[in-house]
C-alpha cells in the first residue's frame, strides 16, 4: 500500500507506505485457485491497510491485482471478498496495463529524458520487461516468470539440484527468447529493475542489510556479480542463504528464480550491469491517478452551483467569457498545486466559485471593485452554497487584488481558523488565474502547472500573443511567492 502527495506532471511524495508478504500465488500456482487461507490472510492484510489510508482523506484510490489472480479460477470470489475488505473496488489488471504502470513509476520518480532503457520487473507470477525511449514505452512483454511460479515448477529441493536447475534456466531462456528478439541490437543506455527479487539481488551484492534496503535504490551490480552470486545461491541451502546479508528470511525461499530471471536477460542481451529503482507498480498507480486528476471532480461545482453563480455574475454584468475561462483556469491551478497547498477538494469549488464573481464590483464602480464584489456576494442569496461558504468566496473575492488579509479588516475577523488558511492559500491561485485573462480574450487557451524543487513552472499555452497575461502572471508572482516560499516561473508556448 502506497499514499501520496501527487500533482500532474510531478514526482509523488509518499505520505505512509505498507507492505507484507502474503505469497497469494502460491496455492493458485500449485492448484489453480486461491486457498481459503490466502484469501482470509489478504484480506485481513487489506482491512488494515485500509484503516490507515481512510484516516489521510484520499481523492483517489485504485487497487489491482496481478498475476496470481489473472490465473486463479475462483477470482470473482476472492475479488468480492477483497473488495469488501479494502472498502474500494479490486480489479484485475493485464500485463501490459502492468507494465504501463510499472514504466509510469519508474520514470516518475527517477525520470530517463532522452535514454532508451530496458525495466525489468520480477514479481511474484510474472516478469515484465518494458523497452522505453525517452520515456515512451516502445514496447512490452509480461512474461509467466515470476520468482514465485518459478520456485514452485522447478525447484522442489533444498539445495536445489543441478538438472532442476538446468531446467530452469532453459525455461527462462525460451520464454524472453521474444523479447530479446525484438530488442535485438538496440542499444540501451541503462537497465532498470524493480521489485523484491532484484532489490534483494542488489542489495546482497552491495552488503547492504535488509533493515536498509532503501539504500539498494538507484544501485548498480554487473553482470558477472550478479552471475556470482546466482552461483553462491544455488550452492546452499536455505538456512545458508538467509545467512547472505540484505536477502531476508522469507526472500531467501524465492531469490534464486528471482536472480535466474535477471541474469539470463542481461546475458542474453548482452548487457553489462543494471540499477536497482524502488520505484515500480505502487508508483505507477499514483502517478497514474494524478494524470487522471482523480478525486478533483470534487473541486469543482456541481451543476446548480455553477448555475447560481453564473446567473449572478451575468446579473452583475460579468463578462462571462472571461469569468469561464478564469473559473477553468482557477480549477486546473488547484489541482496542480496540491501538493503545496493539501486542501480539501471542497475549497476548490469555493475557488471556481469566486473566479466568477470576483469582478461583479464593478457593477458599483470601478473604483475598488474588489471591496464592492465582496459587499455583493457576502450579501446576496447564493442557493446551493452555506453561510459559511459564501463568506469564504466574498473574502476571495476582496483579496484578488490590492491588499493581502490583515486582523484589522472586519471582514477577515468573521472566518475561523480553517477559512482563513484556505482564503491565504487560494488567493494567490485567484490572482495568477486572473492575470491569465488579463486581456480578457482568452489568448491563454491553457496552462500547464508543474511544482518542482524550489520552484513552480507555468507553461503558458496558446495561439496568440500573450506577452501581458506572461507580465501579469510574473506580477501575481510575487504574492505567490510570499505565501508558498517558492518563485513562479513564467514560460509560454505558442500552439
Amino acid at each position: 500500500m502506497l499514499a501520496a502527495e501527487a500533482g500532474s506532471g510531478a514526482a509523488i511524495r509518499p505520505v505512509t507506505s505498507d507492505r507484507e508478504v502474503t505469497r497469494l500465488g502460491q496455492s493458485v500456482f500449485r492448484t489453480g485457485r486461491v486457498s481459503q487461507e490466502a484469501t482470509d490472510l489478504v484480506c485481513a492484510v487489506l482491512a488494515r491497510m485500509a484503516q490507515t489510508y481512510q484516516k489521510l482523506n484520499v481523492l483517489g484510490i485504485r487497487v489491482v491485482a496481478t498475476a496470481a489472480i489473472r490465473d486463479a479460477s475462483n477470482q470473482q470470489d476472492f475479488l468480492r471478498r477483497a473488495s469488501e475488505a479494502v472498502g474500494s473496488p479490486v480489479e484485475i489488471i493485464s500485463g501490459q496495463e502492468e507494465a504501463r504502470l510499472i514504466h509510469l513509476g519508474v520514470q516518475n520518480v527517477w525520470p530517463q529524458p532522452g535514454k532508451r532503457i530496458l525495466i525489468i520487473d520480477i514479481g511474484g507470477g510474472s516478469a515484465e520487461l518494458i523497452l522505453s525511449q525517452d520515456r515512451r514505452i516502445e514496447f512490452a512483454f509480461s512474461k509467466q516468470l515470476g520468482a514465485l511460479r518459478l520456485c514452485e515448477i522447478f525447484l522442489r529441493t533444498d539445495p536445489p539440484r543441478i538438472s532442476d536447475l538446468r531446467r530452469l534456466e532453459s525455461y527462462i531462456e525460451e520464454r524472453i527468447a521474444p523479447a530479446v528478439r525484438k530488442i535485438g541490437t538496440r542499444t540501451i543506455d541503462r537497465v532498470i529493475a524493480t521489485s523484491a527479487s532484484a532489490s534483494a539481488t542488489v542489495s546482497a551484492i552491495n552488503g547492504i542489510p535488509r533493515a536498509r534496503r532503501d539504500e539498494a535504490d538507484r544501485r548498480r551490480a554487473t553482470a558477472s556479480q550478479i552471475r556470482k552470486l546466482y552461483r553462491d545461491l544455488t550452492s546452499r541451502s536455505l538456512e545458508e542463504r538467509r545467512e547472505i546479508v540484505g536477502i531476508g528470511p522469507r526472500r531467501a525461499e524465492i531469490i534464486i528464480p528471482g536472480a535466474a530471471v535477471l541474469l539470463r536477460i542481461l546475458e542474453d542481451l548482452h548487457l553489462n550491469a543494471l540499477y536497482h529503482s524502488a520505484a515500480g507498480v505502487r508508483e505507477g498507480i499514483i502517478a497514474d491517478l494524478a494524470a487522471r486528476g482523480a478525486g478533483f471532480n470534487l473541486a469543482e461545482l456541481s451543476a446548480e452551483q455553477r448555475t447560481t453563480v453564473e446567473q449572478m455574475a451575468e446579473h452583475y454584468h460579468v463578462p462571462i467569457k472571461h469569468a469561464r475561462k478564469v473559473a477553468h483556469l482557477a480549477n486546473t491551478l488547484f489541482a496542480a498545486l496540491h501538493s503545496l497547498h493539501k486542501l480539501s477538494p471542497l475549497f476548490g469549488r469555493l475557488l471556481e466559485a469566486a473566479a466568477y464573481l470576483h469582478d461583479t464590483g464593478h457593477y458599483v464602480s470601478d473604483t475598488k471593485h474588489h471591496k464592492h464584489s465582496y459587499y455583493l456576494v457576502a450579501n446576496s442569496d447564493l442557493p446551493g452554497f452555506n453561510a459559511r461558504e459564501r463568506e469564504v468566496i466574498a473574502n476571495l473575492c476582496r483579496y484578488h487584488r490590492k491588499s493581502a488579509p490583515n486582523e484589522m479588516h472586519p471582514n477577515w475577523q468573521g472566518l475561523d481558523p480553517e477559512a482563513k488558511r484556505a482564503v491565504v492559500l487560494l488567493v494567490p491561485i485567484l490572482r495568477l488565474a486572473d492575470s491569465l485573462d488579463r486581456s480578457q480574450e482568452q489568448r491563454v487557451k491553457d496552462v500547464e502547472c508543474i511544482v518542482r524543487p524550489g520552484e513552480v513552472l507555468l507553461e503558458l499555452r496558446g495561439d496568440r500573443d500573450m506577452d501581458l497575461e506572461a507580465w501579469a502572471a510574473d506580477s501575481a508572482g510575487d504574492v505567490f511567492r510570499e505565501v508558498y516560499n517558492r518563485p513562479l516561473v513564467v514560460a509560454r508556448t505558442k500552439t
